[in-house]
């Protein structure tokens, strides 16, 4: 399966120039715990860094740096891990695992932010996967059962 099926495609997202109370404001305003830092190129939103809340409490409050000054732009120094959308589930978990990323950008064909994908939604993804798989085992048993003559 793709990760372009499953990513969440309604990403929240700023520029490199939005000052961190308002990546802040973002995030509580939408109920999430990243922010995708994106540049617009040729019409495409293109992802150039995440921050995540925690990167927000490390970087900027605990260091008690006025977040009204400070941009997005500011946070996000290391390169982005990201995938396209045609890569397999198993793989995307693969460089997200090789990478220590908990979230990654899902790229379209043309290098524009199609969605993200995060360790909690694989996790979902799995879990809903082996409850069907326990259906099926406990199904087998039950058929099993129904056919076995009685002592």
């Amino acid at each position: 399966m793709p990760i372009g099926d499953i990513c969440v495609l309604d990403v929240i997202t700023c520029s490199p120039s939005t000052k961190i109370n308002e990546v802040a404001q973002l995030m509580r305003q939408h109920h999430v715990g990243d922010v995708v830092v994106v540049e617009e190129s040729k019409g495409k939103r293109v992802p150039v860094g995440i921050i995540t809340d925690r990167d927000i409490v490390t970087s900027v409050i605990a260091l008690e740096l006025d977040p009204t000054i400070f941009s997005a732009g500011d946070l996000v120094a290391r390169q982005i891990i990201a995938v396209r959308e045609d890569l397999g589930v198993f793989e995307a978990i693969r460089k997200m695992r090789r990478h220590g990323v908990r979230r990654m950008p899902v790229l379209d064909q043309e290098g524009g932010l199609r969605g993200i994908v995060s360790v909690d939604d694989l996790i979902e993804l799995l879990a809903a996967e082996m409850t069907e798989l326990a259906k099926l085992i406990s199904k087998e048993q039950d058929d099993e059962a129904q056919r076995k003559p009685a002592d």
